[in-house]
């Protein structure tokens, strides 16, 4: 998925630039001393039926947007670094090949033969991409190289080039949205040991992608249909509110946490609250099961490491306290992510906590073209 095009010229930094369904937001890096500053955050608004299940539906549309949002941030550049979201149509596995093989020998053998043992889809329908990871011996004491393999299905990787050719831009980078996040919070990451594992829970619009990642490395993936689109859309229904895809309003909301039972996992009652809060709960409920669920089946894997905590990003991540809530229900301690922090990036705006969150992505996409 990356371009290594230019890898040793000086050429023309661009911008990270995150498409989701609801916003694109840009953000451009700049190198201060050992650490990097910010110098544009930017974002604008995307109507329905442009991007949709993690597909750009109108490329003239969302082409448009990205224009305009680089016109009002005065931003004259003609170079990307931008993320496929992760989903039914893109892959990340971890696979074990003979050590012995060069470099031609491994590229031969992961992109034409072990790739197409991993795809939910046609292997000339796909575009893959590796990386060498580690060395091991497996049980058989035969060495071996750990190769992390990721695949996106075509037409959405060629969606994503023309998008951005018809905004007047080209592509530097191209890579999945959780490898862009794991990149924003490395640092955090490096507070576990390698026996532990830490589970990003980045809950976008559309949908919350969970990422299993020890020693930085995702070793399990998946991606459940639950947004703060869905949380917001309960709220609205029991509230008798208009639809709207405005999630805003969830910012400036709190779960309500409440002691539980010693033997109990049930949901906490919302007994005495609104009903508003007591459909968000349910929703949210609902993807603390499916946290649950991911979490069994990773460790049901065989000899996995134990996931330590769980580190909230995205949108959704910044609804209050629910770090508290998803670690009473699992049991687990829960914190929420904060990017800025995370990089000690330097900022001129005032970004407030609760926009910090689910700046994860797009700052990941920025240090790719950090000048």
């Amino acid at each position: 998925m990356t371009s290594l095009k230019g890898l040793f010229t000086r050429k023309t930094k661009g911008v990270g630039i995150e498409l989701t369904p609801d916003r694109v937001n840009v953000a451009r890096l700049k190198k201060k001393g050992q650490g990097f500053q910010l110098i544009n955050l930017a974002s604008a608004e995307v109507p329905e039926g442009i991007f949709q299940e993690g597909q750009i539906v109108d490329f003239a549309a969302m082409a448009e947007i990205i224009q305009s949002v680089l016109a009002e941030s005065k931003l004259k550049v003609r170079n990307a670094a931008t993320a496929i979201p992760s989903g039914r149509d893109t892959v990340t596995r971890i696979i074990p090949v003979p050590a012995e093989l060069d470099d031609r020998e491994l590229r031969e053998m992961v992109l034409n033969q072990e790739a197409g043992l991993y795809l939910p889809f046609p292997r000339e329908e796909a575009d893959v991409d590796y990386q060498k990871l580690g060395f091991f011996v497996d049980e058989d004491g035969i060495e071996k190289v750990q190769v992390l393999l990721v695949a996106t299905r075509k037409e959405v990787t060629d969606s994503y080039l023309e998008t951005f050719r018809q905004a007047g831009l080209v592509v530097n980078v191209l890579e999945i949205s959780s490898f862009a996040l794991i990149r924003t919070i490395r640092q955090q990451l490096r507070q576990f040991t390698p026996q532990e594992a830490a589970a990003i829970v980045d809950i976008e619009f559309e949908s919350t992608e969970i990422s299993i990642v020890v020693d930085g490395i995702p070793q399990f993936s998946r991606t459940v249909p639950i947004g703060t689109y869905q949380v917001q859309t309960a709220l609205s229904r029991a509230m008798n509110l208009p639809p709207s895809r405005n999630t805003e309003l969830l910012q400036g909301m709190t779960v309500p946490v409440t002691p539980l039972d010693s033997m109990s996992t049930a949901a906490p009652k919302p007994g005495g609250t609104n009903p508003g809060t007591a459909a968000m709960l349910r929703v949210l409920g609902e993807l603390a099961d499916e946290l649950r669920r991911s979490i069994d089946f990773y460790h049901n894997q065989g000899e996995n490491t134990e996931v330590a905590q769980l580190l909230l990003a995205g949108p959704g991540g910044a609804i209050g306290q629910l770090d508290e809530f998803f670690s009473q229900r699992l049991s687990l301690p829960a914190s929420q992510v904060d990017p800025i922090s995370a990089l000690t990036l330097e900022v001129d705006q005032d970004i407030p906590p609760a926009q910090r969150v689910g700046l994860g992505v797009v700052l990941g996409l920025g240090l790719r073209e950090a000048w």
